[in-house]
């Protein structure tokens, strides 16, 4: 099975891909979601939000290597950013990046209606703060850049034809 990653840090898409992926009838998986991840003790204090302090969002190791391990045909494609995903890197065939410029990430997670993440102005500004630190590391391994503010149709097309090649 090839498993495919689409990462990138808040607001860059990814849960509106991998929702139209999966209304197309991919096998896809928004592992930003409480089923697939969790707030665990963060390392070094710190973490996205103040709701959560000294917490960082985290995969849930087990239930995500269970899907991850499955060797059967097709295509798996997920979506999410956590501090753990470098644990998983080497099950992805491919890893696909979307990135938006900083003021279309902040006007998106303003105005999103999907889940609260990045209302707060705290949020927001860690939310920015990880554009500039973990995107260049999310950059750095991904086998694929796409811009996120690129038609929904467009991006659907070009992950679809990335998965086939990979």
């Amino acid at each position: 099975m090839k498993r495919i990653l689409v990462t990138g840090v808040s607001g860059v898409g990814k849960s509106t891909v991998v929702a139209r992926l999966a209304e197309l009838g991919h096998h896809a998986v928004d592992l930003d979601s409480p089923e697939w991840s969790e707030w665990v003790d963060s390392a070094d204090g710190s973490g996205p939000t103040p709701s959560q302090p000294g917490k960082d969002w985290q995969w849930r190791e087990g239930p995500v290597r269970e899907l991850l391990a499955n060797d059967g045909d097709g295509v798996l494609i997920v979506c999410g950013c956590a501090r753990n995903l470098g644990v998983f890197r080497d099950r992805f065939s491919g890893v696909v990046l979307l990135s938006v410029p900083a003021e279309v990430m902040a006007e998106r997670l303003i105005h999103r209606t999907t889940n609260t993440y990045g209302k707060d102005p705290e949020e927001l500004a860690r939310s920015l703060e990880f554009k500039e630190s973990v995107e260049p590391l999310l950059r750095a391994t991904a086998d694929l850049e796409l811009d996120g503010t690129t038609p929904l149709g467009q991006l659907v097309t070009r992950i679809e034809r990335f998965a086939a090649e990979s």
